[in-house]
Protein backbone atom coordinates (compact mmCIF):
# COMPACT_ATOMS: atom_id res chain seq x y z
CA UNK A 1 0.00 0.00 0.00
CA UNK A 2 1.62 3.46 -0.85
CA UNK A 3 1.09 6.49 0.87
CA UNK A 4 -1.49 8.95 -1.49
CA UNK A 5 -1.63 12.07 0.04
CA UNK A 6 -1.83 15.11 -2.39
CA UNK A 7 -2.98 18.89 -1.57
CA UNK A 8 -2.63 21.04 1.57
CA UNK A 9 -1.62 18.38 4.97
CA UNK A 10 -1.34 20.22 7.79
CA UNK A 11 0.36 17.98 10.96
CA UNK A 12 -0.71 18.37 14.02
CA UNK A 13 -0.39 16.43 17.22
CA UNK A 14 0.72 16.98 21.46
CA UNK A 15 4.70 17.59 22.38
CA UNK A 16 6.74 14.91 22.02
CA UNK A 17 4.45 12.98 19.34
CA UNK A 18 6.96 13.37 16.79
CA UNK A 19 5.10 15.85 13.90
CA UNK A 20 8.44 17.24 12.47
CA UNK A 21 10.05 13.98 12.23
CA UNK A 22 7.24 12.59 10.61
CA UNK A 23 6.75 16.18 8.35
CA UNK A 24 10.31 15.62 7.06
CA UNK A 25 10.16 11.79 6.43
CA UNK A 26 6.84 11.94 4.49
CA UNK A 27 8.36 14.83 2.36
CA UNK A 28 11.23 12.93 1.22
CA UNK A 29 9.05 9.78 0.62
CA UNK A 30 6.82 11.75 -1.61
CA UNK A 31 9.64 13.39 -3.42
CA UNK A 32 10.91 10.29 -3.82
CA UNK A 33 7.75 9.10 -6.17
CA UNK A 34 7.87 12.03 -7.81
CA UNK A 35 5.81 14.53 -5.84
CA UNK A 36 5.80 17.99 -6.33
CA UNK A 37 6.43 19.08 -2.52
CA UNK A 38 6.61 21.85 -0.17
CA UNK A 39 6.76 22.25 3.23
CA UNK A 40 6.39 24.87 5.87
CA UNK A 41 8.02 24.94 9.38
CA UNK A 42 5.10 26.38 11.74
CA UNK A 43 6.23 25.94 14.69
CA UNK A 44 6.66 28.61 17.07
CA UNK A 45 6.38 26.95 20.24
CA UNK A 46 9.23 24.93 20.61
CA UNK A 47 13.11 25.70 20.04
CA UNK A 48 14.46 22.09 19.41
CA UNK A 49 13.46 19.63 17.12
CA UNK A 50 12.06 21.87 13.96
CA UNK A 51 11.77 21.51 10.43
CA UNK A 52 14.31 23.53 9.94
CA UNK A 53 17.51 21.63 11.25
CA UNK A 54 16.71 19.82 8.34
CA UNK A 55 16.61 22.71 5.77
CA UNK A 56 20.01 21.49 3.99
CA UNK A 57 19.13 17.89 3.11
CA UNK A 58 15.43 19.39 2.13
CA UNK A 59 16.61 22.24 0.35
CA UNK A 60 19.47 19.19 -2.09
CA UNK A 61 16.40 17.32 -2.46
CA UNK A 62 14.39 19.80 -4.41
CA UNK A 63 11.83 20.32 -1.83
CA UNK A 64 10.86 23.65 -1.21
CA UNK A 65 11.11 25.22 2.63
CA UNK A 66 9.10 27.46 4.16
CA UNK A 67 10.81 29.31 7.25
CA UNK A 68 10.97 32.47 9.67
CA UNK A 69 13.35 35.20 8.09
CA UNK A 70 17.16 33.66 8.86
CA UNK A 71 17.84 36.15 11.55
CA UNK A 72 15.47 34.69 13.68
CA UNK A 73 15.93 31.29 12.64
CA UNK A 74 17.19 30.25 16.14
CA UNK A 75 14.77 32.40 18.23
CA UNK A 76 11.79 31.21 20.14
CA UNK A 77 9.88 34.09 18.71
CA UNK A 78 5.93 33.49 17.56
CA UNK A 79 7.08 34.78 14.56
CA UNK A 80 5.12 33.62 11.16
CA UNK A 81 6.44 34.64 7.65
CA UNK A 82 4.03 36.65 4.99
CA UNK A 83 5.21 33.54 2.85
CA UNK A 84 3.14 30.86 3.91
CA UNK A 85 0.08 32.13 3.67
CA UNK A 86 1.40 32.73 -0.26
CA UNK A 87 2.18 29.33 0.05
CA UNK A 88 -0.78 28.18 0.58
CA UNK A 89 -2.85 30.19 -1.79
CA UNK A 90 -0.20 28.20 -4.48
CA UNK A 91 0.20 24.63 -3.09
CA UNK A 92 2.11 22.48 -4.34
CA UNK A 93 0.91 18.77 -5.00
CA UNK A 94 1.48 18.17 -1.82
CA UNK A 95 2.15 21.24 0.82
CA UNK A 96 3.11 19.97 4.29
CA UNK A 97 2.28 21.95 7.29
CA UNK A 98 4.45 21.39 10.11
CA UNK A 99 2.30 22.85 13.19
CA UNK A 100 3.81 23.58 16.54
CA UNK A 101 2.67 21.04 19.77
CA UNK A 102 -1.07 20.65 21.58
CA UNK A 103 -3.63 23.71 21.16
CA UNK A 104 -0.62 26.29 22.17
CA UNK A 105 0.97 25.24 18.71
CA UNK A 106 -2.36 25.02 16.89
CA UNK A 107 -3.50 28.62 17.24
CA UNK A 108 -1.14 29.72 14.53
CA UNK A 109 -3.48 27.78 11.91
CA UNK A 110 -6.59 29.95 12.78
CA UNK A 111 -4.63 32.97 11.37
CA UNK A 112 -4.49 30.99 7.79
CA UNK A 113 -8.04 30.70 7.54
CA UNK A 114 -8.37 33.30 4.74
CA UNK A 115 -5.72 31.17 2.69
CA UNK A 116 -7.05 27.85 3.28
CA UNK A 117 -10.62 29.13 2.36
CA UNK A 118 -11.90 26.69 -0.80
CA UNK A 119 -8.83 24.80 -0.56
CA UNK A 120 -8.35 21.06 -0.57
CA UNK A 121 -7.29 20.04 2.79
CA UNK A 122 -6.55 17.31 5.34
CA UNK A 123 -5.51 17.87 9.00
CA UNK A 124 -3.91 14.47 10.24
CA UNK A 125 -3.50 14.18 14.15
CA UNK A 126 -0.35 12.21 15.19
CA UNK A 127 -0.37 9.64 17.43
CA UNK A 128 2.53 8.08 19.61
CA UNK A 129 0.58 6.01 22.09
CA UNK A 130 3.80 5.51 24.30
CA UNK A 131 4.19 8.89 25.30
CA UNK A 132 1.92 10.51 27.87
CA UNK A 133 -1.07 12.03 27.55
CA UNK A 134 -2.01 9.78 24.40
CA UNK A 135 -1.67 6.26 25.95
CA UNK A 136 -5.47 6.33 26.38
CA UNK A 137 -8.24 6.65 23.56
CA UNK A 138 -9.35 9.55 25.81
CA UNK A 139 -6.32 11.32 26.21
CA UNK A 140 -6.03 11.17 22.74
CA UNK A 141 -9.95 12.30 21.90
CA UNK A 142 -9.26 15.30 24.20
CA UNK A 143 -6.08 16.90 22.51
CA UNK A 144 -8.03 16.07 19.31
CA UNK A 145 -10.33 18.53 20.69
CA UNK A 146 -8.45 21.41 21.83
CA UNK A 147 -6.42 21.41 18.72
CA UNK A 148 -9.36 21.64 16.95
CA UNK A 149 -10.58 24.60 19.03
CA UNK A 150 -7.40 26.40 18.99
CA UNK A 151 -6.80 25.72 15.06
CA UNK A 152 -10.77 26.10 14.49
CA UNK A 153 -10.35 23.25 12.19
CA UNK A 154 -11.40 19.65 12.13
CA UNK A 155 -8.73 16.63 12.40
CA UNK A 156 -10.12 14.27 9.75
CA UNK A 157 -7.08 11.55 10.45
CA UNK A 158 -4.38 9.91 12.25
CA UNK A 159 -1.09 8.88 11.15
CA UNK A 160 0.11 6.49 14.15
CA UNK A 161 4.01 6.76 15.34
CA UNK A 162 4.35 4.45 18.12
CA UNK A 163 8.08 4.65 19.01
CA UNK A 164 10.35 5.14 21.89
CA UNK A 165 13.74 6.49 19.91
CA UNK A 166 16.13 3.67 20.25
CA UNK A 167 14.44 2.05 22.82
CA UNK A 168 11.81 0.56 20.11
CA UNK A 169 10.70 -2.68 19.66
CA UNK A 170 8.68 -4.78 17.27
CA UNK A 171 6.29 -5.03 19.49
CA UNK A 172 5.99 -1.80 20.41
CA UNK A 173 5.44 -1.54 16.53
CA UNK A 174 2.60 -3.83 16.85
CA UNK A 175 1.07 -2.67 19.75
CA UNK A 176 0.91 0.91 18.40
CA UNK A 177 -0.52 -0.47 15.35
CA UNK A 178 -3.67 -1.90 17.20
CA UNK A 179 -3.92 1.01 19.41
CA UNK A 180 -4.36 3.75 16.56
CA UNK A 181 -6.77 1.06 14.55
CA UNK A 182 -8.98 1.14 17.60
CA UNK A 183 -8.83 4.95 17.96
CA UNK A 184 -9.58 5.13 14.09
CA UNK A 185 -12.29 3.04 14.77
CA UNK A 186 -13.75 4.26 17.74
CA UNK A 187 -13.14 7.98 16.77
CA UNK A 188 -14.53 7.57 13.12
CA UNK A 189 -11.12 9.31 11.62
CA UNK A 190 -9.26 7.34 8.94
CA UNK A 191 -5.97 5.94 9.82
CA UNK A 192 -4.33 7.33 6.93
CA UNK A 193 -0.26 5.26 7.55
CA UNK A 194 2.03 4.21 10.46
CA UNK A 195 5.93 4.59 10.84
CA UNK A 196 8.47 2.39 11.54
CA UNK A 197 11.99 3.39 11.93
CA UNK A 198 14.14 2.12 8.98
CA UNK A 199 15.99 0.03 11.17
CA UNK A 200 13.35 -2.63 12.36
CA UNK A 201 11.52 -2.11 9.30
CA UNK A 202 13.21 -5.55 7.60
CA UNK A 203 11.99 -7.33 11.50
CA UNK A 204 8.40 -6.29 11.28
CA UNK A 205 5.67 -7.87 9.13
CA UNK A 206 4.29 -5.47 7.00
CA UNK A 207 1.56 -8.03 6.52
CA UNK A 208 -0.07 -7.11 9.50
CA UNK A 209 -1.03 -3.74 8.58
CA UNK A 210 -4.21 -2.83 6.92
CA UNK A 211 -2.93 0.59 6.32
CA UNK A 212 0.48 1.88 4.10
CA UNK A 213 3.88 2.16 5.93
CA UNK A 214 5.97 5.21 6.44
CA UNK A 215 9.75 4.50 6.77
CA UNK A 216 11.38 6.93 9.37
CA UNK A 217 14.74 7.92 8.58
CA UNK A 218 16.14 9.64 11.81
CA UNK A 219 16.97 13.45 11.31
CA UNK A 220 16.31 15.16 14.53
CA UNK A 221 18.52 13.39 16.93
CA UNK A 222 20.81 15.05 19.79
CA UNK A 223 24.03 16.21 19.13
CA UNK A 224 26.48 13.47 19.81
CA UNK A 225 24.35 11.39 17.18
CA UNK A 226 24.19 11.62 14.03
CA UNK A 227 21.13 12.13 11.29
CA UNK A 228 20.54 9.56 8.66
CA UNK A 229 21.67 10.84 5.66
CA UNK A 230 17.63 11.17 3.34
Amino acid sequence: MEIDLTGIVVIVGNYGSGKTEVSINLAVHRKRAGVDVRIADLDLVNPYFRTREAKGPLSEMGIEIVLPPDQYLQADLPILSPSVAGMIRRSAELTLLDVGGNDVGATVLATLADAFKDKPMRVLQIVNPLRPFTETIEGCLKIREEIEKAAKLAVDGIIGNANLIDETTVDDIYDGYDFVKQLSEQSGLALEFITVVRELLDAVDIRRFSCPVLPIERQLVPPWQKARPI
